[in-house]
């Protein structure tokens, strides 16, 4: 890894010009691109945090609040961004597997330490261990990318193959997987056991719909994670200097495979593994509120009901807002919970940038001499 280079520092590839023209990589001079920040305010007063920990749903409406949506995921939560408040949970410490959810907290553990402008050369040994039927952006040894490509390649292929790159460039997997252990423990996301940091089916690897919206949370308060995770499309280096066009897996934000975009959204991560099911953080904007939803596993409704069922649940929230009393708050078991200023919005600044449709994409990346066939979206491996 080569160290030296600005966080912006210009390619000579045609790909990445073009990448560079869809303005899609985070800006260096976004406001502490790697803080964490406290919650800006504190919550109104709520229920002791054992209220979550109740078996069966927990809600505490008004009478004018309305019905909660019939739901079938094994645990799901969806609270106010902003302010912590929970506004309503069904089995919110539940330990489950978390699939590629696990990824938000891979990223608000790595994301500070690595700038994203900086050039790597893949390594074969990097890319060892990746397990089988794993999601897979298509890093290749030898070729060489900036860290800013490589966390496209976890927030829109959910590529377990970035993840793995990413890990090495931090100190090696075992390594990560222990601080972002710690990370959890700092956040109070205590139902977390990480043992696979890129979220891979591991015996006794858990998290919950409570912590996986801590993590949610969290990353929206950071401007990279922000940016990467409500960006739709980009382009991804390949071979030869082509780019190839990379699509987000999550089904809220693209619209894509028949499932609706919802109004509002951005972000944040799903997954998918065999024993986790389907799992997916989601968060959307409205009116000045934004909401965060974890849902994980649905049981009814084939494999787009993760999806169905966030959109209930924001929904519900959006209509529920002033009408129901908090059952709890994702600040309830910070190690130092404490207000930060008023002013620091939910998610954290960033420089205007200008987007482009998926058409002129194409065009941008024809005129830069990639050929009909460099853009093209990619699918890999079976788990997201």
């Amino acid at each position: 890894m080569k160290i030296g280079f600005t966080a912006r520092a210009l390619v000579s590839a045609c790909a990445l010009g073009a990448a560079g023209m869809l303005a899609l990589a985070p800006a260096s001079a976004s406001a502490h691109p790697g803080h964490d920040p406290d919650p800006p305010r504190g919550p109104r007063a709520t229920p002791p945090p054992a209220l979550l920990y109740r078996s069966g749903t927990q809600v505490r409406p008004h009478a004018d609040a309305p019905a909660l949506p019939r739901l079938s995921a094994r645990s799901w939560l969806v609270a106010d961004a902003d302010s912590g408040e929970v506004l309503a949970a069904h089995e919110a410490h539940r330990p489950l597997p978390p699939a590629s959810t696990l990824k938000t907290l891979f990223a608000l553990t790595v994301l500070p330490t690595l700038p994203a402008g900086v050039p790597h050369t893949v390594r074969p040994e990097e890319l060892a261990g990746i397990g089988p039927g794993s999601s897979l952006v298509g890093v290749a040894e030898g070729r060489t990318y900036r860290v800013a490509d490589l966390w496209r390649g976890v927030f829109l292929s959910s590529g377990n193959d970035a993840v793995r790159v990413l890990a090495a460039l931090n100190g090696g997997w075992r390594a990560t997987a222990a601080r972002m252990q710690e990370k959890a423990r700092a956040l109070g996301a205590l139902d977390t056991r990480v043992l696979s940091p890129d979220g891979y089916d591991t015996p006794g690897q858990v998290s919950s719909a409570y912590d996986l919206a801590v993590f949610g949370r969290a990353g929206l308060r950071n401007a990279d994670f922000a940016r990467y995770c409500g960006t739709a499309e980009a382009l991804f280096p390949g071979a030869g200097g082509r780019a190839y066009g990379i699509r987000n897996t999550n089904r809220l934000l693209t619209g894509a495979d028949g499932v609706a975009r919802y109004p509002g959204a951005i972000g944040v991560k799903n997954g998918y593994t065999t024993e986790a099911g389907n799992t997916l953080v989601a968060a959307a904007r409205r009116g000045g509120r934004t909401l965060v939803v974890t849902v994980l596993n649905p049981r009814a409704g084939g494999g787009h009901a993760v999806y169905e069922e966030a959109s209930a649940l924001l929904d519900w929230g959006f209509g529920a807002a002033g009408r129901v009393e908090p059952v709890g708050s994702l600040d309830g078991r910070r190690a130092r919970p404490g207000p930060g200023p008023s002013a620091v919005p939910v998610v954290a600044a960033a420089p205007p940038e200008r987007r482009v449709g998926w058409a002129e994409a194409c065009a941008i990346a024809g005129a830069a001499g990639m050929g009909a066939g460099a853009v093209s979206l990619v699918t890999r491996g079976r788990t997201e």
